[in-house]
């Protein structure tokens, strides 16, 4: 008998209770082909892609969610939800399969779920790089761009705010990555710069991995005919 891709469980809605059902992809169905360098990933079958079932919806409230949101509600969260979520969500349910297009709209339900109940900095900055990733599979560059700018702006703020360590290694790659993917290339340096020579940044990969993009971007930069600055970084520092 052959396995199904998808399979259903059930997900009790933290806002108004109601048990409804969600669709997950078997871990046997979830073959990567390759890494973009911000870690979106893609998949060996396109239409077999996890992300689009991330998000669990009640179909009741419209609450949306992800396994890294809050599990407990305030009494103001949930009002702040109803008045800016469930009162105006038109009941459907998106507990079965799923095209690209509905899978953008429950990410966009959980960042406006997210942003009711005041979640973290950092799960609303994750939701909007998700969005960027979903508009990069539908090849939609321009909302793709917009997003990573929306991405790019709630990483500086959790960097700026939120960050527990002063070297948080993945946040500083990140906020360099999304700098150059938007053309900000010497924004970009700081950061690669930053994670290459502050001895107090031990992650050995985040740092193999600012190398890498420096060299992409400097790349970039020739063929755009624009200065490189050369200057933020020595050659030596490249060898590991």
């Amino acid at each position: 008998m052959e396995v199904e891709p998808l399979y259903q469980l059930t997900a009790t809605c933290p806002a108004c209770q109601h048990e409804f059902r969600t669709s997950r992809i078997r871990p046997k169905f979830k073959e990567v082909s390759h890494m973009d360098s911000d870690f979106c990933p893609h998949y060996v079958k396109e239409d077999l892609n996890p992300d689009y079932y991330v998000v669990q919806v009640c179909n009741q409230c419209g609450c949306a969610s992800t396994e890294h949101a809050k599990k407990t509600w305030s009494e103001q969260d949930l009002a702040m939800f109803k008045e800016q979520v469930s009162a105006h969500f038109q009941p459907r349910d998106y507990g079965g399969e799923r095209t690209i297009g509905q899978a953008i709209e429950t990410y966009k339900l959980a960042l406006l779920t997210a942003q009711s109940i005041r979640e973290s900095k950092r799960v609303i900055a994750g939701l909007l790089h998700h969005i960027a990733w979903l508009y990069r599979y539908q090849g939609t560059r321009e909302h793709e761009e917009r997003y990573l700018r929306f991405a790019l702006d709630a990483y500086q703020e959790v960097y700026e705010k939120d960050s527990g360590e002063v070297n948080d290694a993945r946040l500083i790659y990140m906020m360099g990555e999304l700098h150059r993917r938007l053309g900000e290339f010497n924004e970009a340096a700081m950061h690669f710069s930053r994670l290459i020579h502050d001895k107090r940044i031990m992650d050995a990969a985040m740092i193999r991995a600012a190398r890498e993009q420096w060299a992409e971007m400097r790349e970039q930069m020739q063929q755009l005919k624009l200065a490189v600055p050369e200057g933020l970084f020595e050659e030596k520092k490249f060898k590991i």
